[in-house]
C-alpha cells in the first residue's frame, strides 16, 4: 500500500506506481495525513492486507513512522522535497531503537518500489524474475550508451 500524507505528493507516489505496474505488482493508493487525520492512518494500517508499506511525505514526514507504529510490516519511507528537505529526510532516517523504518533517497518513490518489489520477490518468483529482466535492461542501456559515445 502507498500512502501519501497529502495529495501534493503524488508526483513521487507515481514514480512508484509506475515502476509496479511495469512489474506487475499490486497495489492501492490512499491519502492519510499523519497529523490531520491519524486516526485514517491508524484504520487504513489495521485494516491492510498489504504486505508492505510506502509512505511518502514532506516536511515533518512523521507519517512513516506513525504507520511503523501500527504495524510490524515493513515500512519504506520516501521524503518529499520541500522548503526544508533535511528535516524530511532526517524524520525518516533518525527513527528511535525498535521502530525501524526503511528509507530511499529523495523523492524517489521509484527505489521505493523497487525495494519494496525485492522484498516481495523473496517468495515470488514472478516478482523475482521481472525484477532481473529489468536489471538486465539497465545493463544493457548503460553499454549501450557506452558504445554511442565510447572510443573503444
Amino acid at each position: 500500500m502507498i500512502i501519501l500524507g497529502s495529495e501534493t505528493d503524488m508526483e513521487v507516489a507515481e514514480k512508484a506506481m509506475s515502476v509496479f505496474d511495469l512489474l506487475g505488482v499490486d497495489y492501492e493508493i490512499n491519502i492519510a495525513s499523519a497529523h490531520r487525520t491519524p486516526e485514517r492512518v491508524k484504520k487504513l494500517v489495521k485494516d491492510s492486507k498489504a504486505k508492505i508499506f510506502i509512505a511518502i511525505a514532506g516536511l515533518s514526514a512523521a507519517l512513516p513512522g506513525v504507520i511503523a507504529s501500527y504495524t510490524l510490516k515493513p515500512v519504506i519511507g520516501v521524503p518529499v522535497s520541500g522548503k526544508l528537505n533535511i528535516d524530511a529526510v532526517f524524520s525518516i532516517l533518525q527513527m528511535p531503537p525498535g521502530v525501524p523504518v526503511g528509507a530511499v533517497g529523495l523523492d524517489n518513490g521509484q527505489n521505493a518500489a523497487l525495494f519494496a518489489a525485492e522484498i516481495l520477490a523473496i517468495k515470488n518468483k514472478k516478482i523475482d524474475r521481472k525484477l532481473m529482466e529489468y536489471r538486465k535492461r539497465m545493463k544493457d542501456k548503460v553499454i549501450a550508451d557506452s558504445k554511442k559515445i565510447s572510443s573503444n
